[in-house]
């Protein structure tokens, strides 16, 4: 059989939910999707962010909304996810739940309450999201694709970063878990593992940490937004249907030097 790369990679109609899609490497994300075709409802907890980020793509004629509110609050994600849904017909596709947050300290100083925030974003909201969007997708004929969002520190212990470094590395696993229950069922479920991204989680770092990180990336450069839409699109059409539980770096070879 003919490999039709035009339908195999289209993401053309499909229905998609981002959070963090006000900024950063959700945003991108978001926008490849957008530019291919898709519908997306972008979640921010950035009110005044998220509108001027809706309005500008919706000027540019794509069909994206935008639903504001507190990803660490479990109630919250109920009322999200429901007007999401609402504003998606009932269909759901694609889920990237890719918000996420960053705290440094030593351990000795770490603040639990900064912990318990870390934790609440970059991983319990992603299992209840996963949750709720398999509970939607199993009804589906068509199945359904959820995007985890990993990070170097899924292999790496990081510096100051216990919480982030605690919550990635859980969010690598869950992938894995996730995937072996529902990879029979029509559902793939992978995650993308960003390098060093020039966003704005990145500019609390020194300067001397940023030099030494910029002297491992073989590709001679940070990545930026741009460089996760090409692995997006895949994962979330159906040239990825066979791939489940794979954790991809995208690092410029950081990982391998």
């Amino acid at each position: 059989m003919k490999f039709d790369a035009n339908k195999q990679f289209s993401v053309a109609g499909k229905c998609c939910i981002v959070t963090g899609g006000a900024q950063g490497l959700s945003r991108g994300m978001a926008e490849g999707l957008l530019e291919n075709g898709a519908k997306v409802v972008l979640m921010d907890v950035q009110k005044e962010k998220l509108k001027e980020v809706v309005k500008e793509y919706t000027d540019l004629g794509y069909e994206v909304y935008g639903v504001c509110g507190n990803l660490a609050d479990r109630t919250d994600i109920d009322r999200m996810f429901t007007e999401a849904m609402a504003y998606l017909g009932g269909k759901l596709d694609v889920l990237i739940p890719a918000a996420g947050i960053q705290r440094r300290y030593l351990p000795e100083e770490f603040p639990i309450d900064d912990w318990d925030l870390v934790i609440n974003i970059n991983l319990n909201h992603v299992f209840i999201l996963c949750q709720k969007a398999l509970q939607v997708m199993l009804k589906q004929e068509t199945g359904g694709k959820i995007i985890n969002i990993a990070s170097m520190v899924s292999w790496f212990g990081g510096t100051t970063v216990p919480a982030y470094t605690a919550s990635k590395g859980a969010v690598t696993q869950l992938t894995k878990s996730l995937a072996v229950d529902c990879a029979s069922r029509n559902i793939n479920i992978n995650a993308i593992a960003p390098g060093y991204m020039d966003t704005e989680m990145c500019a609390n770092m020194t300067k001397e940490r940023k030099d030494e990180t910029s002297k491992r990336i073989p590709a001679g450069r940070w990545g930026t937004p741009m460089d996760l839409k090409g692995p997006v699109l895949f994962l979330a059409s159906s040239a990825s249907d066979y791939l489940n539980g794979a954790i991809i770096p995208v690092d410029g070879g950081y990982l391998v030097k």
